[in-house]
């Protein structure tokens, strides 16, 4: 087996993982991490997220190995954690969850207990020191006082505030810096001056009992701005609660039955084909297609919908759905990450780790924030003690504010913390959004384009009329159609095969089969050439279908879709099939229509069968008789009049027009293929999944503007105001650590969202 280290994979093929990084702290460290990793010879684009702490990496595996961007990313002051094998995408990132005792947020917990240990009588001898009664009656001396202040706020330094020292340190060894380089040196130079003024007064040409410190001002920022860490850590963790339930999903054992026997294994021994057996109340363990029994499934994980469907043999079943009262016997047909499950997980976080373009704009001033921080803090102390004459400790104390009011961090975090729960909320009601930027254009949608079925009907049409010709009789017509229509996943074709099989067909073997999009299918069957198709694959074919005209004009009229049937160029029949409109595709275009939003239906189907069904779902607009590579034409067409155009759909023949639109929207009863071309994936395959992707997309990133406005406002006013000299620095440290609080709170509310 090759080590992970060396390349591997033809040149040219992308692959893509979302890797954590520690050690961020600001919007700066992600730019810092972004640039060492984009600069790595075979990597394509590189986006870094301050919210889940992790790196987008998108590389040629054949030109640059793990181990490489790992150096890379390390040679910048971070580190980037490789991926553990046998791992559903996201567990790697969840220390505290599988049961490690020192998790970054208990770590968190305990050096702010000991800070505010430490921090409160800092606080209160520093007031109290300030009145005649202490220094009058206090059984301490100034001086005694100062070196008590001076031993407690020495721990609060070194082991509460050592992340921040540690990261500075860090950053300089690399010719950076970041957030910690502000509150380390802001903090650092208060409690070095207040030091020395206890210890070596005399350097400072005073004495050590009327030596002014400034203990409580070190102690209490940092004290501080880790509270707001640890409170942002856990907002953090409540908005990625989307991955750790899904991951929550998957059962760790399933029962395997291997030659009659049923064993208990561990969920990544289970192999292709293996029967499993699952009782009620179990957890699917992974993706499967029932081969025994009947009972009905819990699969709101994916849907959003709460009701039990109902599964008999040769439906599917999908890893994490809840069996609910009856037993069945499970073939399993994907596992592992094949499963719908971790695809899902893997979506959702690829979303939550992307960034929105709304984001360039805070990408672009955090490069230069802390570098321009410190030259303002520079600025401050020197225009302060020279030109103000305002003394050291006063220039000082303006610097060390401006310094500490510096918010680099909710920067970093307005954007990605509210596309972390935006999509999180999204995949609890089944909708799956492929990225930042797909999430930020579905607000803008002008025109939208549905296809017909499956995405507006139930997409399981059902036969109404099997009407034979020249002389075929229904028997031989339905053998030869059912028996070749089998081989097809088009819905038209399923609904032929099983009214074959439902009404006792003898269906037999094809050969030489073929599906031709967007018109029908060919093959051979008992040596007889078979085609099965719309009149326009009859009129290439050569075929004659004057005797069945009228009657599929008069099908047509009652909204049913006409399958033509020749055998060895003669028409042998036609075949009716009616598809119902889904009881809330009527509803969700008045929504549509109501959000200023043009709709339209586009089908392959006949004039006549769309406009029956663009009737009842109360659409004006139809382009019908459409092949797939015109599909995509019409919607390239409606983009060049300048309109923001979406597009969905669920079959084979949707993907060239899903991958064409601005927003492409699978159904999730649809496709793997449409899903793959698909920017949002409504998993419930109903209409109203995208009322309510287009409100949540709106709500997001309005979340998003908000969130920026605090981020930016901050420091706006806050930097001139400790500049000036009318911020004190501990009030300063407030504001900073309830700046990234308050960004990561706001998006929290989007959990709220009323549909």
């Amino acid at each position: 087996m090759p080590s992970r280290s060396e390349p591997k994979g033809l040149p040219g093929q992308i692959q893509t993982l979302n890797l954590p990084v520690e050690g961020m702290t600001c919007a700066s460290c992600v730019a810092r991490v972004e640039k060492a990793l984009k600069k790595v010879e075979g990597v394509s684009t590189a986006a870094v997220n301050l919210a889940t702490e992790k790196a987008t990496v998108a590389f040629d595996p054949a030109k640059v190995t793990l181990e490489r961007l790992q150096a890379a990313v390390h040679e910048s002051g971070y580190t980037l954690k490789l991926p553990a094998p046998d791992k559903l995408p996201g567990q790697e990132a969840q220390p505290e969850e599988a049961g490690a005792p020192a998790g970054p947020l208990g770590q968190l917990r305990r050096d702010l207990l000991l800070g505010v240990v430490l921090t409160l009588p800092v606080m209160i001898l520093s007031m109290l020191s300030m009145t005649e009664w202490y220094q009058t009656s206090f059984f301490l001396t100034l001086e005694q006082t100062n070196k008590v202040l001076f031993l407690l706020t020495t721990p609060v330094l070194l082991i509460t505030g050592r992340r921040f020292f540690a990261g500075f340190l860090a950053a300089a060894r690399h010719g950076a810096a970041d957030m910690n380089t502000l509150v380390a040196v802001g903090t650092g130079s208060a409690y070095l001056y207040s030091s020395m003024a206890v210890l070596f007064p005399e350097w400072l040409g005073g004495h050590a009992a009327h030596a002014h410190v400034y203990f409580d001002t070190a102690a209490t920022i940092i004290t501080l701005i880790l509270l707001g860490r640890y409170l942002e850590a856990g907002a953090k963790q409540r908005a990625s609660d989307a991955i750790r339930k899904l991951l929550a999903l998957q059962p760790k054992t399933a029962r395997v039955v291997r030659s009659g026997v049923e064993t208990d294994v561990p969920v990544g021994q289970v192999m292709l084909g293996d029967l499993l057996r699952i009782r009620p109340g179990e957890k699917v363990p992974v993706d499967g297609t029932v081969t025994e029994g009947y009972t009905t499934v819990n699969e709101s994980m994916m849907t959003g919908e709460s009701l039990p469907v109902e599964k008999r043999v040769g439906d599917r079943l999908v890893a994490g759905s809840v069996n609910s009262n009856g037993s069945v016997e499970l073939k399993a047909t994907a596992v592992g990450q094949q499963t719908m499950l971790a695809q899902i997980v893997a979506l959702v976080e690829e979303a939550q780790g992307s960034k929105a373009p709304i984001q360039r704009l805070a990408d672009k001033i955090a490069s230069v924030f802390v570098p321009a921080v410190i030259a303002i803090a520079a600025a401050t102390f020197l225009l302060w003690y020279f030109a103000a004459g305002a003394g050291f400790t006063h220039a000082m104390l303006n610097a060390i504010a401006v310094l500490i009011i510096a918010c680099p961090c909710a920067l970093g975090l307005a954007t990605p913390t509210a596309i972390m729960v935006g999509t999180g909320v999204g995949a609890s009601r089944g909708i799956l959004l492929r990225n930042a930027d797909s999430l930020e254009r579905t607000r803008k949608i002008q025109t939208l384009i549905l296809d017909k079925t499956g995405t507006i009907t139930e997409g399981k049409p059902s036969v109404t009329d099997v009407l034979p010709l020249n002389n075929f009789d229904r028997e031989r017509l339905l053998t030869y159609a059912a028996s070749v229509e089998r081989r097809s996943e088009h819905p038209l074709a399923i609904a032929i095969a099983e009214h074959g099989s439902n009404n006792g067909t003898h269906l037999v073997d094809v050969d030489s089969f073929h599906a031709v999009a967007g018109f029908g299918v060919t093959g051979g069957v008992r040596g007889d050439e078979v085609v099965a198709g719309n009149i326009s694959l009859m009129q290439e074919r050569g075929v004659d279908v004057a005797a069945g005209k009228d009657l599929a004009d008069g099908f047509a009229r009652d909204g049913k879709t006409v399958i033509f049937v020749a055998v060895n160029g003669i028409l042998a029949g036609v075949v009716a099939i009616a598809d119902q409109i889904k009881s809330s595709s009527a509803d969700a275009v008045r929504k549509l229509r109501a959000m200023g939003i043009d709709v339209m239906m586009m089908t392959g189907d006949s004039e006549h069968a769309a406009r029956h069904i663009a009737a009842q779902a109360n659409i004006e607009k139809v382009l019908a008789e459409v092949r797939p590579d015109q599909k995509a034409a019409f919607v390239k067409a409606a983009q060049g009049e300048g309109k923001t155009v979406a597009m969905a759909g669920d079959g084979i023949n949707d993907a060239p027009a899903l991958a064409q639109a601005d927003v492409g929207i699978a159904m999730g009863t649809g496709t793997d293929v449409a899903m793959e071309a698909a920017d949002i994936t409504l998993m419930r395959g109903d209409l109203m999944s995208l009322v309510d992707a287009i409100w949540l997309s709106t709500r997001t990133v309005r979340t998003i503007r908000q969130n920026l406005f605090w981020a930016f406002i901050y420091n706006v006013i806050g930097i001139p105001l400790a500049a000036l000299g009318l911020l004190n620095p501990m009030f300063a440290a407030a504001a900073m650590a309830f700046s990234s609080v308050s960004v990561v709170s706001n998006s929290l509310r989007l959990k709220r969202v009323k549909f």
